[in-house]
């Protein structure tokens, strides 16, 4: 299996000064062709000077690392960008997949056209990112996803092509992140100058040992005491990459993962908003968490995940009541299809709206699907007829699991699951089940 998808591009991204305007013109690339328009979204900015500086901080962290050698740190990576349903979302991770950042144009924060629905991967090189730090808060900024209009080189000018290779995790880590975000909740807000003295307590160098969110008095900071409901954030010095938009926000939101597998942070500004999330270890990427993997053992027709894919837009809230009454689908069948959905990336979550959205991702479902070494495993398994179920019960299943010269046992009462392999034995179920338990389930279901 290939662990890259190399991107090209017609055209570089750039920022254009007409009339005294900016024109930011964002090179796109999607390896699924869906309708003729070479362009997304055309249109003004509200907020270009916050815009500017949020970009700046998601391509900061697109190029940071903080467990990879300096080697594949050099491999810089571009974001990703959403345009549909009157928003604009661009995302994206850090090389090493523990750190996932987003910016939300929201509705109010341009005036455009959106000429089409749709999600790409966008050139964010050197220059760009050079221009957009030279913006202030009076210019006019227009935004364009892809280009208005198809050019030709001619007369000793070239065609511009480049390549961008884009790991296989960050496909991953976009399943993980959605699956973590539907399972955090709102812990508490401040105002910019709590959030300033805040991030102040952030320690210097980097930190092996968790820190906690606490509140002392009126003030919030940052401590390696745990206190009772405090939010704990592994791998601290990772918020640095932060401290450059602390001074220009009106509120900070903190959403910890329930089980403190994550936690995010959203930094609020006029018609825009910053997400952030860190993984719980700043040694443990996204990508390898496997939260979501037994979704994707439910069997659905690929029929019905395609008619979904071409039905929905960018964007769009995802209604899975609405979707079964409209198209006259099964309620439960759409309600596997959206855990499978959300499994796959194609729904992304919501914190400030407490719901999904669709993403209309540039990568065949097909791709998607071949990530997940574990679940590759589990089908293995049961194509070799490793898998012996000894007790079925109502909420109850027993069975055994021919290994490599081992017998493994699974037990799954309820929500509680089992394996004697060492797998499971290290991570105790933190970083979803293991080939063994995943095989066991799917051929529960089918018994």
């Amino acid at each position: 299996m290939t662990e890259t998808l190399n991107y090209k591009y017609n055209s570089p991204s750039s920022l254009e000064r007409k009339k005294g305007k900016e024109n930011l013109l964002l090179s796109k690339f999607s390896e699924v062709n869906r309708g003729n328009s070479p362009c997304f979204f055309w249109g003004k900015l509200n907020n270009p000077y916050e815009l500017s500086r949020c970009l700046i901080a998601l391509s900061n962290t697109v190029q940071s690392s903080f467990n990879l050698s300096p080697f594949q740190l050099a491999l810089l990576k571009d974001p990703i960008v959403t345009a549909g349903n009157n928003q604009i979302r661009f995302e994206g991770f850090s090389h090493c997949a523990g750190v996932y950042a987003r910016v939300d144009v929201l509705e109010n924060g341009q005036e455009g056209e959106f000429l089409e629905n749709g999600t790409t991967n966008v050139d964010f090189n050197t220059p760009l990112i050079s221009e957009l730090g030279k913006i202030k808060k009076n210019d006019n900024l227009v935004l364009s996803i892809g280009r208005e209009e198809v050019a030709f080189h001619k007369g000793g000018e070239s065609f511009v092509e480049r390549k961008v290779p884009l790991p296989s995790k960050w496909i991953k880590g976009l399943t993980t992140v959605q699956h973590y975000f539907s399972e955090s909740d709102f812990a508490l807000s401040m105002n910019k100058i709590q959030a300033i003295q805040l991030f102040k307590t952030i320690p210097a160098g980097k930190v092996k040992t968790d820190y906690f969110l606490i509140k002392r008095g009126s003030k919030y900071l940052f401590s390696p005491l745990k206190a009772s409901n405090a939010a704990c954030i592994g791998g601290i010095h990772r918020l640095k990459l932060l401290q450059p938009l602390i001074p220009l926000i009106k509120e900070l939101k903190v959403f910890p993962h329930r089980d403190m597998q994550a936690v995010t942070f959203i930094l609020c500004f006029d018609e825009l908003n910053f997400v952030f999330s860190v993984s719980r270890d700043f040694w443990r990427g996204f990508s390898g968490e496997g939260a979501v993997l037994e979704s994707l053992i439910e069997d659905l027709p690929s029929s019905l995940i395609l008619a979904f894919d071409n039905y929905s837009y960018a964007n769009q809230e995802f209604n899975p009541a609405l979707l079964s009454f409209e198209e006259g689908i099964d309620i439960s069948k759409v309600e596997m299809l959206s855990t499978k959905l959300s499994a796959m990336g194609l729904l992304g979550y919501d914190l400030s709206k407490n719901g999904f959205f669709y993403r209309r991702l540039p990568f065949k479902l097909d791709r998607i699907l071949s990530l997940n070494p574990r679940l590759k495993g589990a089908e293995k398994l049961l194509e070799e007829d490793k898998v012996l179920i000894t007790l079925k019960g109502d909420n109850e299943i027993e069975a055994k699991v021919e290994g490599s010269g081992i017998q493994h046992y699974v037990v799954v009462k309820g929500d509680f699951q089992k394996c004697t392999c060492t797998w499971f034995s290290k991570n105790q179920g933190e970083r979803g089940a293991c080939k063994h338990i995943l095989a066991v389930k799917k051929k529960a279901k089918t018994k």
